[in-house]
């Protein structure tokens, strides 16, 4: 792929954005798309494919490139480490790109870098990948799984040893298996202004391939539309981008027409968006985030869907807000996570965790969690929820909580799909990647006691 802008470069230096300055690559990828929407949609394919693509595979392929690289990956340039990086991805996963291209690209890219002295070194290792790619010895599953399991799937090996502990070696796998599964995107429909059919129409007339979901009626799933932004049922607010598990949140809070709600860290907005929605215009929602960044992200969705029952404001959630003390009906808590529920979405997020950072977050958690409990009215709710399938962060707060507060644990089930009502009959639903088709995610519904002090 040659053309006027170089694409590679591009993605080389989305890559560095994210492997060397720790940017995450959801966002460094939307601000590169934002800059070059005037790329042709198969340039933008090509970019964002070998930008996920590298990021998802890398372990498997710093793997491959130490096994015929004498200097190891660790060792290298970071820009020499993104260029091989890129390129064996290209090489090894992209059927569409002759091997000779991915690596005369990857020796020009190199020299235009200021590499001149690195090209043979670039060509030399990416040959003889390409000449061997069909004869790469991977770790034995029965003899070595955590490692087999670490390099096929490019999940880090503390990872693999925790969920082997938490869900066994079977269930690890097809976790694994469901985060390198390309998903289309799911979106809720604004019910308040549109129908199912009529959005159908609608995104059919704008390109957009469509299928619905069965999970959730007012999800549908959305594919082959080149820039979602430049819709203009999007720019409308006829539909909101949200995972089936989070609309599932959104309707265990259960919130009624007149309820008082309080969100906590709601950024970007979609969990309080359907609850305002379920509740017609009334009642009212208060979606709050750390700062005014995050605020002004919820503000944009709340005029984009015309939702008119909510406002936004900045609010740090570790702080006691003595003025909401007993004054929600509703309180939502979905809390910042390690997020490892969402790794097919956020490719770079399982680098970045780890066994240190998650305990960190538990400690976060329940220092939020202790404010919360007190801003819930008694016999109202708390729905606490995650995007991330660590018992730690998930099934143990929602215990810690319901032993240490007045606070019982209360059946989901009535706001359930059958296929999950029996799940979540004791009051809490750990949503699987590859069982149950969604994201990972946690909820948990708390009743508050009547007459019981906080």
């Amino acid at each position: 792929m040659t053309d006027k802008t170089d694409t590679r470069e591009i993605v080389l230096d989305i890559l560095l954005a994210v492997t060397r300055d720790g940017e995450y690559s959801h966002i460094a990828l939307k601000n590169t798309l934002d800059k070059y929407q005037y790329l042709e949609k198969r340039e933008r394919a090509f970019l964002t494919k070998v930008v996920e693509g590298t990021l998802e595979y890398q372990i498997r392929i710093d793997y491959i490139i130490n096994t015929f690289s004498n200097t190891k990956v660790h060792k290298m340039k970071p820009v020499i480490r993104c260029i091989l990086r890129s390129a064996v991805y290209q090489i090894c996963f992209l059927d569409g790109v002759p091997d000779s291209a991915a690596c005369n690209e990857a020796v020009k890219l190199a020299k235009k870098r200021g590499f001149h002295t690195l090209k043979g070194f670039v060509n030399g290792v990416l040959r003889n990948i390409a000449r061997n790619k069909e004869n790469i010895t991977y770790p034995e599953k029965e003899k070595e799984p955590v490692a087999y399991l670490s390099v096929i799937y490019s999940l880090p090996e503390w990872l693999v040893r925790q969920w082997k502990d938490e869900y066994g070696m079977e269930r690890t796998e097809q976790m694994a298996v469901a985060f390198l599964t390309e998903q289309p995107t799911t979106v809720r429909i604004n019910t308040e202004r549109i129908t199912k059919q009529e959005l159908i129409d609608r995104l059919q007339s704008e390109g957009v391939r469509v299928s619905e979901a069965v999970q959730m009626e007012d999800a549908l799933f959305l594919s082959g539309y080149d820039y979602l932004n430049k819709l203009k049922s999007f720019q409308e607010g006829l539909f909101y981008v949200q995972d089936i598990s989070s609309m599932t949140a959104a309707k265990e809070a259960g919130a009624k027409e007149q309820d008082v709600v309080l969100d906590l860290c709601a950024t970007p907005g979609g969990k309080s968006i359907y609850v305002a929605q379920q509740m017609h215009g009334k009642g009212r929602v208060i979606a709050r985030d750390l700062t005014p960044q995050k605020v002004f992200l919820i503000e944009e969705n709340i005029r984009r869907c015309q939702v008119s029952n909510m406002q936004a404001e900045c609010a740090d959630a570790r702080i006691f807000d003595a003025a909401w003390e007993k004054k929600a009906d509703v309180v939502i808590a979905d809390l910042p996570c390690s997020g490892l529920g969402v790794i097919g979405r956020k490719k770079d997020i399982k680098y970045k965790m780890t066994v240190e950072k998650e305990a960190e977050l538990v400690a976060l958690q329940r220092e939020i969690l202790k404010n919360a409990v007190r801003y819930v009215k008694p016999g109202g709710t708390l729905l606490y929820s995650t995007c991330t399938i660590n018992q730690g962060e998930n099934e143990e707060n929602a215990v810690w909580l319901s032993r240490q507060f007045p606070f019982g644990l209360e059946s989901l089930s009535p706001y359930l799909p059958e296929v999950l009502k029996e799940e979540g009959k004791d009051g809490m639903l750990q949503l699987i990647p590859g069982v149950h088709e969604t994201d990972g995610f946690f909820i948990a519904r708390l009743k508050k006691q009547e007459n019981k002090q906080t």
